[in-house]
């Protein structure tokens, strides 16, 4: 069976906080570990009023606190906004407290606009250009010690975290390529680049250390529900937080309506059918057949599914639902 994982915005609803988002990621993780999910990914972003998960390695720290077995990771990290030493000292941490349980996903988008970027970094000097390079040194500081090496990641040194490429070009394919790193593909919101990132990265892939053969896994949001038009509803809560945040008004998760889609400007319903074409919406059998037609497609290893659902509750069944599923494709 194709393992599935869970990526998860921390979404802050419309009238809640953030406490209320980490209180609600920790219960979603210790429900997706007894639902069978491989893996609970949390994503780097700033500056956004809907995303909770900016100190992506502290909510880490609590999510894995709160399970036992699941594997908790990033998805990602945007290592243009760090020094690579600073995260390999967090996720060195990470794996010191809970072993054989951490992944390391590495992005080079900012994860924010200019203006935060700035008051991040407190300058632009750092270049995505360099990310080939700050992944490089990643992997330095995760290796056992070398005699004579100075320089060290305490803790970090000898953990060899695996490591994750992200993208959602094909600059990240060949970069995973090249490196033999597994590969993270952001169709669950950028699909355009999809198939050929994949032909790119399973085409020039070489093998490492860490892995043998190419291993890719694809974003996919998921609304499930008892009924088709309860799938539907739910998922307006995306929709809307879509084109609020392409329109530049970046919000937070919006309670679900009826009819949004239909009341939406032609331009706007195109820009949301297309960036969010790799989904899932509907009752358990319209779920299935989507997400079989999806791994066909693709022949994905693994998928990261997303469900940006107000209500808790139903995200949690969204989830349930899926991972249900799972033994039927």
């Amino acid at each position: 069976m194709i393992p599935f994982s869970v990526l998860d915005l921390a979404p802050i609803a419309e009238g809640s906080t953030a406490a209320d988002a980490f209180r609600h990621a920790s219960d979603l993780a210790q429900h997706a570990e007894a639902w069978g999910y491989q893996r609970y990914w949390l994503a780097e972003h700033h500056g956004m009023r809907g995303i909770a998960s900016a100190a992506t390695a502290v909510v880490m720290g609590h999510v894995a606190a709160a399970t036992r077995t699941i594997r908790v990771g990033a998805g990602g990290i945007m290592l243009p906004n760090h020094s690579p030493l600073v995260i390999a000292e967090q996720f060195g941490t990470l794996e010191s407290l809970f072993p054989g349980r951490i992944d390391l996903g590495l992005g080079r988008a900012p994860g924010s606009d200019q203006v935060t970027s700035r008051a991040l970094r407190r300058d632009l000097q750092t270049d995505a250009q360099q990310f080939p390079r700050d992944v490089l040194e990643l992997q330095h500081y995760f290796a056992p010690v070398q005699e004579g090496q100075t320089l060290r990641a305490v803790p970090g040194a000898g953990l060899e975290v695996p490591l994750w490429i992200l993208g959602s070009s094909t600059f990240g394919a060949q970069l995973a390529a090249e490196l033999g790193l597994p590969y993270a593909f952001a169709s669950h919101f950028a699909p355009g680049d999809m198939m050929s990132a994949i032909e790119i990265y399973r085409a020039r892939f070489k093998p490492s250390k860490q892995l043998a053969k190419p291993y890719v896994m694809l974003g996919f949001n998921v609304f499930a529900a008892d009924t088709d038009a309860a799938g539907q509803f739910l998922f307006s809560s995306l929709q809307q937080a879509f084109v609020n945040l392409r329109s530049g008004r970046p919000s937070q998760l919006p309670p679900p309506v009826d009819g949004f889609a239909e009341r939406l400007h032609p331009a706007d319903k195109a820009m949301v059918d297309n960036s969010l074409s790799c989904s899932a919406v509907g009752s358990p059998d319209t779920v299935r057949r989507a997400l079989q037609a999806f791994i066909e497609r693709t022949g994905a290893d693994e998928l990261m599914l997303t469900s940006q659902i107000f209500d808790h509750q139903a995200r949690l069944r969204s989830y349930e639902i899926t991972a249900s599923l799972r033994a039927q494709l």
